[in-house]
């Protein structure tokens, strides 16, 4: 009798920790159990813990509230001005009700990477490629608002979404690399002209105040021949006036009654050696004629070709006075 006793009781002790093994659960911390009976979802969700449920009647579920970092892969599409890009982001989400994530979607990790490549090609068609370069802290948030509307009927909470790499075609980087470069050549001429004007204008100002003392020249001369001799060189520099360079520049130029002498060379000179003689006026034009030579009589020379000694003929000087011959008398009859 008390062996069978003991036997029914080693028994029951055997089936009850077959029943507790069967029945006990253990929730991690970041961990939340959902339990269902015969299908249907019973009571609350089980907190992190030891917990136990109905065997072969009860089945609980352990769902991870930790936040999954999930990529996206890189989708290729158009942007709004004709650019094709291939862009790539990551999704940090997490489940904030274990119940919903299990009940009203059948695998929520899928659900939420389907949604984050629909909403990345979505993005991608309604942005410049300006946006996706630059404004990306924009695109984000627009994408996260895209993902997490139909995440909260899920149970699911987006926490962020990053744009990680757009990827550019080989033509456009070129091309944009050589718009950068452009825009860069544009802006250093144009800090060089700014810098040019702003020096002009400080050297003009500096003109005028030395032209206004100028000790000051000397001064800014001595200046530069110290910063010239500071180190130790074999260079000699000799201070050159300015002045003197004026003078000289000055002593180069002619008098001005050299100038009239150069202009108004006088009489051109005749073909015996002598001043040219004007028929009418006299030498050269207004001068009176010399009185040391008669003009010649040229209805002399036209009737007796003998006569023209002249200097027209180069035989020699002619007389101071030819005399007219003396019309002949008729013969007697």
């Amino acid at each position: 009798m008390v062996e069978e006793l003991l036997t029914a009781a080693v028994a029951t002790g055997a089936a009850g920790v077959v029943y507790l093994s069967a029945a006990a659960r253990v929730v991690k911390q970041y961990e939340r159990g959902v339990v269902f009976r015969l299908g249907r979802l019973y009571g609350e969700v089980r907190q992190p813990g030891f917990t136990v449920i109905v065997p072969f009647v009860d089945r609980l579920h352990k769902v991870n509230l930790q936040i999954v970092t999930m990529p996206v892969p890189a989708q290729e599409g158009i942007t709004r001005d004709n650019v094709t890009v291939r862009v790539d982001a990551v999704v940090y989400f997490k489940v904030v009700d274990a119940a919903a994530a299990l009940v009203n979607v059948e695998d929520y990790r899928f659900a939420v990477s389907q949604m984050a490549q629909t909403s990345l090609r979505s993005i991608i068609g309604k942005s410049d490629l300006d946006d996706l370069l630059s404004d990306r802290e924009k695109l984000n948030q627009g994408l996260e608002l895209m993902i997490d509307s139909p995440a909260v009927g899920w149970g699911v909470q987006i926490d962020r979404v990053e744009i990680k790499d757009v990827s550019l075609p080989d033509t456009m980087k070129r091309s944009m690399a050589r718009q950068a470069e452009a825009d860069r050549e544009r802006r250093a001429r144009v800090i060089n002209a700014d810098a040019e004007l702003q020096a002009s204008r400080k050297l003009a100002e500096a003109a005028q105040q030395m032209a206004d003392t100028p000790s000051a020249l000397q001064l800014r001369l001595l200046q530069t021949i110290v910063a010239v001799s500071a180190e130790k060189n074999s260079t000699l520099v000799l201070p050159f006036p300015v002045e003197l360079l004026r003078f000289l520049e000055r002593a180069a130029q002619p008098p001005a009654g050299r100038e009239r002498a150069l202009e108004d060379p006088g009489p051109p000179a005749g073909r015996d050696g002598g001043p040219a003689t004007d028929v009418e006026g006299g030498e050269d034009g207004g001068r009176p004629p010399r009185t040391d030579r008669q003009v010649p009589d040229f209805g002399r020379l036209a009737t007796d070709p003998a006569a023209d000694t002249g200097p027209g003929t180069g035989s020699g000087p002619a007389p101071a006075q030819v005399p007219a011959p003396a019309p002949a008398s008729p013969p007697d009859t």
